[in-house]
């Protein structure tokens, strides 16, 4: 299993991109899995009256819900601390790729997602990890590129094919 993240602002595009590069990879016969980390407080995947959702709100700290064609397991913190990336990943099927959003301070290779039109400054100056930024216009640099950020590579957002090649190319093994 390899990892690679992909980072930036709420609103820049990150699942847009996603919906490209995940049947890019997966075309090329790689298995994807994904894992999304929401600064959100509360994250629903189920629906207020179902049943799933009522046995979590009774007090489930596990509900796994199996259907004729896919299965869930979501798992209530009931207050304990978010848990590692690697406990997460310890819990996915085997697969070659694992696609991670969010999880600012992992240690694995992330491309930015940055649109100039939303006003917010990049995060490749601050954030750790960003190896790439995937943009619609060229970026913002206060000081030149190779002095902030050497080899940080730089993509058309559009540029799907060659994205998931350097994606492929730069994923770290777990």
């Amino acid at each position: 299993m390899k990892i690679f993240g992909i980072a930036g602002h709420s609103g820049m595009g990150k699942t847009t991109l996603l919906e490209r590069l995940v049947p890019e990879i997966t075309g090329r016969g790689l298995v994807v899995s994904l894992i999304k980390h929401s600064h959100k407080k509360q994250v629903d995947i189920d629906r207020p009256g179902k049943d799933s959702f009522r046995l979590r709100e009774a007090g489930c700290m596990e509900v796994l819900l199996l259907g004729n064609d896919r299965w869930a397991l979501m798992h209530e913190l009931r207050g304990a601390e978010e848990p590692p990336l690697d406990y997460l990943l310890d819990r996915l099927q085997a697969c070659d790729l694992v696609l991670i959003e969010g999880f600012k301070n992992g240690d694995f290779p992330k491309l930015e997602v940055w649109r100039a039109s939303l006003g917010k400054p990049p995060l490749w100056p601050e954030w750790p990890g960003i190896v790439a930024v995937a943009s619609d216009t060229p970026l913002p640099v206060a000081q030149p590129i190779a002095a902030t950020a050497p080899g940080l590579a730089r993509f058309d957002l559009s540029a799907t094919a060659p994205i998931a090649d350097f994606v492929l190319a730069q994923a770290a093994p777990r």
